[in-house]
């Protein structure tokens, strides 16, 4: 199993805490060469390859009750941007880019339900895009006029809609009847 660890430095040393209980009554060890960093214990183990080189002869580890604090003696006083030297990432070969135009798809979208739609669905269609394009101020006047006059009226001028109470005018040659209660 592997450990948590988080490190600092200074001019002169990396110090190294790895967070491991009772290190002692684990029987840690820990193996420190000039760009390698191994530390074992009951059941952990913890291997890291450094950055830069160490004085192995001036390091030295510690443990307390709650962790192993590990001192690098640095080979020189470079500051050290990572901890661990990683392997140099592999050329990935991002995929293309395809811009669409959304515009010209939702035209296309419009045009090709308007040749699907006949006779109501278009009218309905017709009616859906004008009132998805309005103003709000459209929308107003195309919601009351329709249900004030039981969807005999579509308007879309709230000036005229806005006055007064939209009356009811059935198409020509048909009447409109209150249903009976």
């Amino acid at each position: 199993m592997s450990v948590r660890y988080d490190w600092y430095q200074s001019e002169s040393k990396v110090v190294i805490t790895v967070l491991l209980k009772n290190a002692t009554e684990k029987n840690y060890a820990v193996k420190i060469e000039s760009k390698k960093l191994h530390m074992t214990a009951d059941g952990y183990e913890l291997e890291i390859q450094l950055l830069h080189p160490v004085v192995v002869d001036r390091c030295s580890h510690k443990a307390y009750q709650s962790k192993v604090e590990i001192t690098l003696a640095k080979e020189t006083g470079v500051r050290w941007e990572t901890l661990e030297e990683k392997a140099a990432p592999a050329a990935v070969a991002l995929p293309k880019l395809h811009t669409k135009n959304w515009d010209q798809l939702v035209n296309e979208e419009e045009k090709k339900d308007e040749k699907e739609a006949k006779d109501e669905a278009a009218l309905n269609n017709l009616f859906k895009r004008i009132y998805s394009t309005s103003s709000p101020e459209v929308q107003k006047a195309m919601n009351k006029s329709f249900s004030e006059s039981g969807g005999t009226v579509l308007s879309t001028n709230w000036n005229e809609v806005g006055k007064d109470k939209v009356s009811v005018q059935p198409p020509q040659g048909t009447e409109f009847r209150q249903w009976e209660k």
